[in-house]
């Protein structure tokens, strides 16, 4: 008795420790986020009257149009995409997110930075970097300081557009705004702002390695496996199928079905590979946005 009462404190408290480690990591990327943002808005954009996508470029251009303060727009802007965080994903997630917002809000309106470049190029694509990587590292984080995408999720839960969709309308409206509110140089600028801020979001959310994830059926299958875990010296998944039907017809015999993850760069090798053993094998990828644990590195080979 006095052993499981020993063995569930310390897996209590174990949990409690992953809790703790979690919410310090969150609280980490928030912070390096949120600065991030600051540099871009403070140091780039708003001295350029410069804009970006979604509901930060909304905010910005807000601001250029009715002079109001941009720290109060970020709130106000951000507020109604909070309450359908809320109602969509959890409060957790709203409750961090209110802060990111809160504090970036703060640090835009007491913070002041030197303007780095006036080279309008310069400005568009560090602007949008040092944008981006806060709202990726916000993300990462837990928390959005960009609204759009909750927006876009609540939208395509209801109507027959994608996420993907939904953003792109968004952001065509909002440049075209720009269009006419301040001129069309500024827009072209503001656009690539957008497009250098989305490609860092997704370098900082995917990491420098993008990995894949490859199913392979094959009559082949044990020797296929043999080969991913000893000449390549990669993990491999065995899934058990029924008998469906194929390009050859009706398949009634059981089958093994493979999967593995691997790096964007290794693909070919293994497809090289699955090719000198069955040319007929059906290959399918996907990518995958983020791993944990398995044997996601590869494993020395002896």
């Amino acid at each position: 008795m006095r052993a499981k009462t020993i063995t569930f404190f310390n897996e209590g408290k174990r949990i409690q420790q992953l809790i703790f480690e979690r919410y310090l990591k969150d609280f980490i990327l928030i912070s390096i986020g949120v600065g991030s943002a600051t540099i871009g808005l403070k140091a780039f954009l708003l001295p350029n009257k410069f804009l970006d996508g979604g509901a930060m470029g909304l905010s910005l251009l807000t601001r250029i149009v009715t002079g109001v303060d941009l720290s109060l727009l970020i709130v106000l802007i951000n507020l109604p995409f909070l309450i359908i965080g809320y109602r969509q994903i959890s409060l957790q997630f709203a409750i961090k997110s209110a802060f990111a917002i809160l504090v970036l809000a703060i640090l835009v309106h007491y913070v002041e930075l030197p303007m780095l470049t006036q080279d309008k190029l310069l400005i568009s694509v560090f602007g949008g970097f040092f944008l981006g990587a806060g709202i990726g590292f916000s993300i990462r984080g837990g928390a959005v300081i960009d609204g759009t995408e909750v927006l876009a999720i609540y939208v395509s839960r209801r109507a027959s557009l994608t996420v993907g969709d939904f953003i792109a309308i968004f952001n065509v409206i909002l440049f075209t705004g720009a269009i006419f509110l301040i001129n069309i140089e500024t827009a072209m600028y503001s656009m690539l702002t957008y497009f250098a801020a989305s490609k860092t979001i997704d370098f900082i959310i995917n990491g420098i390695e993008e990995y894949i994830g490859v199913t392979i059926i094959s009559e082949h299958a044990v020797r296929i496996r043999e080969t991913i875990v000893n000449t390549l010296g990669r993990g491999v998944t065995v899934y058990k199928s029924e008998g469906g039907y194929g390009k050859a017809g009706r398949v009634d015999q059981d089958r093994k079905v493979l999967f593995c993850v691997v790096t964007r760069l290794e693909v070919s090798r293994l497809l090289h590979e699955v090719d000198k053993l069955d040319q007929n094998a059906f290959v399918f990828q996907h990518s995958i946005m983020d791993t944990k644990g398995g044997m996601i590195k590869k494993r020395p080979l002896h």
